[in-house]
């Protein structure tokens, strides 16, 4: 997410860090890389200029040149405008209303709509405890009814049934009917996309707005579209009364400008991410975390937050236990953190929140960790012996080669495994001798909150 621009910040404030006194040539040539990076991300241009000229005004200011430590009072006047810029702080869903609160889906076809409902369904159910309903509007486009109640049952939400020979306004109405008489607490309404905004798309649209008045009007976007994303979110916010966006595909191959330029060109805020094609891969939107991470500095809180939903607090307490003991890590324990880190996403998911200097490490430890390999490197070890497991140190070529034989893989996959594993015992010792703490001593005054 967002890597490019990650990496040409994270020299920036690297340079900074440096710099013993601030002068207009050394911030003259940080505002010069940091608007490159924000060009080359594809924010928009009225976006990059008024950051810029905010950045500027601050870091000319008494709070920055009067500082003991200039370059990191100047690397958190980034954090604070970036942080403004995605909108100050995290709105969640509304849904102060007179159940079921009805909430209405928009955007383009093929930004993650449909999914989308899903996902969030399945989040309020299960963090919330709403009892939830959703129904599709959407009959022009083949299968589209047919997917919502796919993803829905997948989410453990429940659907009603529409038919493409129906009238929008009439699904819409029959299914606001029946979530009333069985006391939903939500319904979604994700209705049709088009390919391009239209007036006939639009004229739907907002003549399903008046029927339903609902509490929400969520605009679903897609992130790889860069500039025409924001192109795009305008055009719905002039239609339409929205209340806030959500960024699909945040996770792609993307330079992320449509999130640092989203909520400055609608006014709207971002409420959520989605971060993958799993039904778990929707994440609330922080805009202090998300400039923490495009700082480079992670998200720990984030971290830990998935931690405490995903990871068995039983398992993790004897971990830690046996990690004070002395008795070291051993492959049964690597073993169990690729299952914990199944549950909290992957990887992937993982490195996004970690802090640069930790996540170079960890992608070594765990490079290539995704699922397709996770259920081969399990088929490994379970092909080893419990001696071979709690010490790794024995296998040698020989049994190298029954293990490769009894899991079906090439010796050289054994040996790959093996490097991970003692890339991630590494990392271990170093958490364990003091490393988080020296990291977070590392991270004071850069992150509000942390003193």
């Amino acid at each position: 997410m967002l890597d490019n621009l990650t990496q040409r910040l994270g020299r920036v404030v690297k340079n900074l860090r440096g710099q013993a006194r601030l002068t207009d040539d050394n911030i003259s040539d940080m505002l010069r890389e940091v608007r490159m990076a924000l060009l080359e991300a594809d924010v928009a241009l009225p976006v990059v200029k008024d950051f810029i000229a905010r950045v500027k005004e601050k870091a000319l200011g008494q709070e920055v040149i009067g500082s003991l430590s200039p370059g990191q009072a100047l690397v958190g006047v980034v954090h604070r405008e970036l942080t403004e810029l995605m909108g100050g702080a995290s709105v969640g869903l509304n849904l102060a209303t007179q159940p079921p609160a009805v909430i209405l889906m928009s955007g383009l076809q093929g930004a993650g709509k449909t999914t989308t409902t899903a996902k969030l369904g399945k989040w309020l159910k299960e963090r919330q405890k709403k009892k939830v309903l959703t129904v599709s509007c959407d009959v022009y486009r083949p299968a589209a009814i047919e997917q919502l109640k796919a993803v829905s049952a997948q989410a453990g939400i429940d659907f009603f049934p529409s038919s493409g020979g129906q009238k929008p306004s009439d699904i819409a109405a029959a299914a606001l009917d029946y979530a009333k008489r069985h006391y939903y607490d939500v319904i979604f309404v994700d209705t049709a996309g088009r390919l391009a905004i239209d007036e006939a798309m639009m004229a739907e649209i907002k003549d399903l707005h008046a029927l339903l008045n609902p509490i929400e009007t969520l605009f679903v976007v897609d992130a790889m579209l860069g500039q025409d994303a924001v192109n795009t979110a305008k055009a719905f916010n002039e239609a339409l009364p929205l209340t806030g966006v959500i960024l699909t595909k945040l996770d792609g191959d993307s330079r992320g400008g449509a999130a640092l330029s989203v909520r400055h060109v609608t006014g709207k805020p971002i409420k959520f991410a989605g971060v993958g094609e799993k039904l778990t891969g929707l994440e609330e939107f922080h805009p202090e975390r998300m400039a923490s991470r495009i700082l480079g500095m992670g998200d720990i809180l984030g971290l830990v937050e998935e931690a405490q939903r995903g990871v068995d607090q039983d398992k993790a307490q004897e971990f830690v236990k046996k990690m004070k003991s002395g008795k070291g890590f051993d492959l049964n324990d690597f073993k169990d953190q690729i299952g914990q880190m199944k549950k909290m996403g992957g990887m992937t998911a993982m490195l996004d929140k970690l802090p640069a200097q930790f996540s170079a490490m960890a992608q070594k430890a765990g490079g290539g960790m995704e699922e397709k390999s996770v259920r081969r490197l399990e088929g490994i070890i379970n092909s080893m012996t419990p001696t071979e497991r709690s010490k790794p140190e024995i296998i040698k070529a020989n049994r190298k080669r029954r293990i490769a034989t009894g899991a079906g893989v090439s010796v050289q996959e054994v040996n790959r495994l093996l490097n991970q594993f003692e890339q991630t015992q590494k990392m271990m010792k170093q958490f364990t001798k003091g490393g988080m703490a020296k990291m977070m001593r590392g991270m004071k005054g850069m992150l509000p909150g942390m003193r």
